[in-house]
């Protein structure tokens, strides 16, 4: 994680910024991670996210700031669990985000695939689309990578369902929407142009 040079924080814009890093991320984040972005003590950082997850809790909000052995992380109360996962699962209201279609447009091209191939190729973390993915049944493990041990990943017979088709071999060719070779040229060539 890259750490500005000075960050010009408050002590009242600390408890804001850590929501802002925690709505950020997919992943949980240790006390120490927020310690070292935000510049200040690692007890000061326990005690800042202790005290957003009693306020949370206080307001009785539908989500709350959980601590595990993997860090600090939003989630759904639990007692929401069964509304969330309805919504979740109901394909009737709850269409797929631009991200989940990215990440399932690139599993579907390139199964198996890893969690970590997905987000080099999108850019960005992809652990929370993969999981709503997951949750909606339209990707499935198609076992482990040999050589970094990574569960693999692929589209499920629900996705077929959904496309209409019988098997991957009937998807799509994705070389009508790549940029042609004589386009992609003539860019590089524009590009040599300006620079010259």
């Amino acid at each position: 994680m890259h750490v500005p040079e000075q960050l010009e924080l408050s002590a009242e814009d600390v408890k804001p910024a850590m929501e802002a890093i925690l709505m950020a991320t997919d992943e949980p984040l240790h006390a120490a991670d927020f310690a070292r972005v935000l510049g200040c003590p690692l007890d000061e950082a326990t005690r800042l996210l202790a005290e957003l997850a009693d306020d949370y809790d206080a307001q009785g909000r539908g989500f709350e700031l959980r601590h595990t052995a993997r860090g600090w992380q939003y989630a759904s109360r639990g007692k929401f669990e069964s509304i969330v996962s309805h919504f979740v699962t109901d394909g009737q209201t709850a269409k797929l985000s631009q991200a989940a279609l990215e990440a399932l447009a690139i599993i579907a091209y390139k199964q198996p695939v890893t969690r970590a191939q997905v987000a080099a190729i999108r850019g960005v973390n992809s652990d929370g689309v993969i999981r709503s993915l997951s949750v909606r049944g339209l990707i499935r493990t198609m076992g482990e990578d040999e050589e970094s041990h990574a569960t693999l990943l692929g589209t499920s017979a629900l996705f077929l369902d959904y496309m209409g088709i019988e098997s991957l071999q009937q998807l799509p060719p994705l070389a009508p929407f790549l940029p042609s070779q004589s386009a992609a040229n003539s860019d590089d060539a524009a590009r040599l142009e300006e620079q010259g």
